[in-house]
């Protein structure tokens, strides 16, 4: 399950593990496409690794934090740390590699 946050819930969740923050906004075409194919891989990585949304244009302090210039795009925190980033529209397979590979 991919679960909406803002900065606030963000900053207050506890950042072990693995997390994938996908930066997006409600305008983005891309980012339409990529949020069922994203919410796939969340349900079939759960136990793995979280997945979170998070809206630029509501969050923008976040999207600047970590350097987000083009949205969609895809943030791998490993224990709270930056280990990867993609940016665009991925098809399931390729999500999952990125999202394995950080694991």
């Amino acid at each position: 399950m991919v679960k909406k946050i803002t900065t606030a819930e963000f900053n207050s969740m506890d950042k072990s593990g693995v997390s994938v923050l996908d930066f997006n906004a409600t305008w983005c075409g891309p980012c339409k496409m990529l949020a069922p194919v994203l919410e796939e891989v969340s349900e079939e990585m759960a136990g793995q690794a979280n997945f979170y949304s998070i809206d630029t244009d509501e969050n923008p302090d976040l999207a600047r934090e970590y350097g987000i210039m083009n949205i969609p795009a895809l943030v791998v925190l490993k224990d709270g740390q930056k280990v990867d980033m993609n940016v665009g529209f991925a098809p399931k397979d390729a999500l999952k590699e990125f999202v394995s590979k950080n694991i």
